[in-house]
This record gives C-alpha cells, structure tokens and sequence, in this order.
C-alpha cells in the first residue's frame, strides 16, 4: 500500500501531475522558489526519493535526468482512501461516517463515478415500446387475412362467369349454347337434316 506523500514530496510530485510531461531538477526548483526558499539540492534529493519509492521514473539525458509521474492523482487519491478503508475493523461504519463528512458536491462527484462504473442502463428508451405496438397493431389491421382475399377473389370472378349469367344476357357462343334451342339441348330434327341417311330410310343395299 503506497504511504502518504510528505509535504515536500506532495508539493514536487504536484508539479509533475500537473505538468504531465518528463521534467528536470532545474524546472521544479524554480517554480517552488516563487513560493519558498529551496536548494537545488534538496529538490535532486526529493525527486531521487520518489523515484525509490516508485512514484516517478526517470530518464538520463546528459548529465541529468527527466522525471514523469508513473500513476495520475487520482489513482494515488483513490489508492489511499483504500488503505484508509481497509484498516478499519467495520468498513461500513466507516463509509458512513466518510459519507457524513462529504459535502453537496463530492457526493454529486461520487454520483457521478457511479454512473460511469455501471455504464448506461440497457433498458429501452421511453416511447419505443408504445410505438413498436402501435406498429403492430396498425399493420395486423390493415392486411386483411389471406383466406378472405382468396374467397372475395373467387366470388368476384364466380360472378363474372359466362355460366352464371341469365341465357338473355350471356355473349354469343357461350358454352352449352345452340342456336334455335334451349341451351345444352340438340334437337333431333337438325340431325336429320344433316345426315339423311340416319332415319334408315335408305339403305343402299
């Protein structure tokens, strides 16, 4: 578990998270001079140290080294309020006082990192239900069944048919139709006049 930064060793490393690039000795001694009263020495000493420790790394370039932070702030934050945590012999007690001492906008903060670890909800949106059976229903409506277009079709050509017409209407040559009879009938007497010879009157022989 990583130990708590002393001052001096917070207040380098938060120049190098804040800068966020490999910085040399020289770079940091000068802008913690504006606020107090430091060695080059002992800013060489502090980096040395937090490079022991695994805070930094560093790359020689010359005579000197560039050092870069190998963690952000937020994984050492969160990596001390885990040790913190997990030394208390009731955690839960311990997150409910930790919650008390929050204020309105860390517990918006922690809301949010919430919803980030869970991810979106995978539920549908409002309104996409509703409509999908809208849809459906809309469309079992509108298309009539199969077996009652077969049969509006059957009767429509049922009524169109030669056969089911009165004799006065149907066209001329219609099946069944003879003329100078009642349809479907063939009256003996044209067959006499077409063929003589079927009323046996000569034989010939």
């Amino acid at each position: 578990m990583p130990r708590p930064l002393g001052e001096l060793e917070d207040a380098v490393m938060t120049r190098v998270w804040k800068w966020n690039r490999p910085v040399t000795v020289r770079e940091v001694l000068e802008d913690l001079q504006q606020e107090r009263s430091i060695a080059y020495t002992t800013v060489m000493t502090v980096l040395d140290n937090l490079h022991q420790k695994g805070w930094v790394r560093r790359e020689a370039e010359g005579r000197a080294y560039r050092y870069e932070a190998v963690s952000t702030r937020a994984a050492y934050a969160a990596a001390l309020m885990n040790d913190a945590w997990s030394q208390s012999d009731n955690p839960a007690a311990a997150l409910v006082a930790f919650f008390g001492m929050m204020s309105d906008e860390q517990r918006q903060a922690l809301q949010d990192a919430m919803r980030i670890v869970q991810g979106p909800a995978s539920a549908p949106q409002p309104g996409e239900t509703e409509t999908a059976s809208g849809a459906e229903a809309g469309g079992a409506e509108s298309t009539p069944p199969p077996e009652a277009e077969g049969d509006e079709t059957a009767s429509t050509a049922e009524a169109e048919s030669p056969e089911s017409l009165p004799p006065s209407e149907r066209p001329a040559g219609s099946a069944g139709d003879k003329p100078g009879g009642t349809p479907g009938e063939n009256p003996a007497g044209m067959r006499d006049e077409k063929n003589p010879a079927s009323d046996g009157g000569a034989t010939g022989r």
